[in-house]
């Protein structure tokens, strides 16, 4: 199978992955009422949480369109990016499900670095 499907497919997981993760949280009760309203955010920190977040789903698209050698490091340093970011806030949830979802997703990234670093 082509690299490129097999990035985007693992950017796919890392996805349904996050939605799952929310999806469980308000359906548990987890998810607390307003819980970042309180803290008083200006328009750029949701500009910069609406960035972070819509990394991911660009990169269901960019490996297709980019060129080999452009797409092969961007998915290794965003990839890289987002496990280092799930491992600091691993320790911050509380659920047992939230931190095996995390660590899936984390796996993901790892087969994302692998396929991208090996693709020729």
């Amino acid at each position: 199978m082509d690299t490129k499907i097999i990035l985007s497919a693992t950017w796919v997981v890392v996805m349904l992955i996050y939605l799952y993760g929310d999806v469980l949280r308000i359906c548990s009760g987890d998810l607390a009422k307003k819980p970042m309203a309180d803290k008083n955010l200006n328009q750029f920190v949701w500009l910069g949480i609406a960035v972070l977040m819509l990394t991911p789903i660009l990169m269901v698209f960019l490996p297709l369109v980019m060129p080999q050698s452009v797409s092969r490091w961007v998915n290794i340093i965003v990839a890289a990016f987002f496990f280092l970011f799930n491992l600091v806030g691993l320790p911050t949830y509380a659920s047992l499900y939230d931190k095996f979802l995390l660590a899936v997703n984390m796996g993901f990234n790892v087969v994302t670095i692998w396929y991208a670093w090996n693709w020729v």
